[in-house]
């Protein structure tokens, strides 16, 4: 009759909440830790009382399998409670959210933002060009084939991890949207950064891809300021705005200066942009300005006479709106 009670006094011991420590706990639990030691890891960081408890719960649950990773504590809990959630994976993940249009000045800073990959590793992943040279043997860097998502890491995750989930969501949404064409890579994505950067407004992506790819066949030079930003940034000069001397920077990203698309992306493009370079709009547009309204729109024109008609339209809403020119 003792046994009896002292067995149901142990079990019963599993289901009762217990919190032994102040702030929240984080354990890293690697592939192959054994029970005991896993017990012990617990019991040390006060998230269970007594590693005789994990070990029975062990013994009553002898086939199940504990997952390794990184779990976080932070409220009041069984050890049944404890051994369930390791049993699930239910493993802790940072989550990253790198925006459209991202670059790889700005994609280290947010990456560095979560406190567990630094800005300059994250710099240094993102020049690893081998894992993209199938594709893309041109590229200088993984601009452009950094895919913008939402992705979540561990404590564990290094950026040469990160940079590889990036790379390899690029593969997957280009093995979608490319099914089937023949498209040159690092072309299809240089131009999809311009677009991506020139505009936010998903329906006229088409429109914008059509005014380069027809300047583009005509030979006339893309006057992209976003390059010319991009050109600005990577000879660390760029002071928040455009400048005459970045216009008539001799760097080979200013396409002010030079012909054709610049050398490389000069941001990492999202679906929409990738669409719209893939399959331009079928126009005879050769310009565009931005719309007074401040919608984020543009106008678009096919002669430079109808551009200087909207650029002064532009000009008029901004004065009337208070805005210096």
């Amino acid at each position: 009759m003792l046994c009896v009670i002292a067995a149901a006094v142990v079990i019963g011991s599993l289901y009762l909440s217990y919190r032994g420590f102040q702030d929240e706990v984080f354990i890293e639990i690697a592939k192959g830790t054994g029970t005991r030691h896993m017990a012990s890891e617990l019991t040390n960081a006060g998230v269970i009382r007594y590693r005789w408890q994990f070990l029975v719960a062990r013994a009553i649950r002898p086939s199940t399998r504990l997952q390794a990773g990184e779990y976080r504590f932070a409220n009041t809990a069984s050890v049944m409670t404890v051994f369930d959630r390791i049993a699930r994976g239910d493993i802790y993940y940072h989550e990253i959210t790198i925006p459209e249009g991202s670059n790889i000045f700005d994609i280290p800073a947010i990456v560095g933002e979560s406190g567990i990959i630094t800005p300059g590793a994250c710099t240094k992943a993102a020049r690893n060009t081998k894992i993209i040279s199938d594709l893309d043997p041109q590229a200088t860097s993984l601009e452009g084939y950094l895919f913008p998502s939402t992705y979540r890491i561990t404590r564990s995750t290094t950026a040469d991890k990160l940079v590889q989930m990036m790379v390899d969501q690029f593969r997957k949404e280009w093995k979608r949207l490319a099914a089937g064409r023949d498209l040159d890579v690092h072309r299809t994505v240089t131009l999809a950064s311009l677009v991506e950067k020139e505009t936010a407004v998903p329906a006229e992506r088409p429109e914008v891809a059509s005014v380069y790819r027809n300047r583009l066949r005509t030979g006339m030079k893309l006057d992209c300021d976003p390059t010319t930003i991009y050109a600005a940034l990577l000879d660390n000069r760029y002071r928040g705005t455009i400048y005459k001397s970045d216009l008539e920077s001799d760097n080979p990203y200013n396409t002010y200066r030079n012909s054709g698309l610049p050398p490389g992306p000069i941001a990492n493009p999202g679906v929409a942009s990738l669409k719209a370079a893939m399959s331009p709009a079928e126009t005879d547009y050769l310009f565009f300005v931005a719309k007074p309204d401040g919608s984020g729109g543009h106008n678009f024109s096919a002669t430079y006479a109808a551009h200087e008609r909207a650029v002064e339209e532009y000009r008029s809403g901004q004065s009337k709106a208070g805005t210096p020119r």
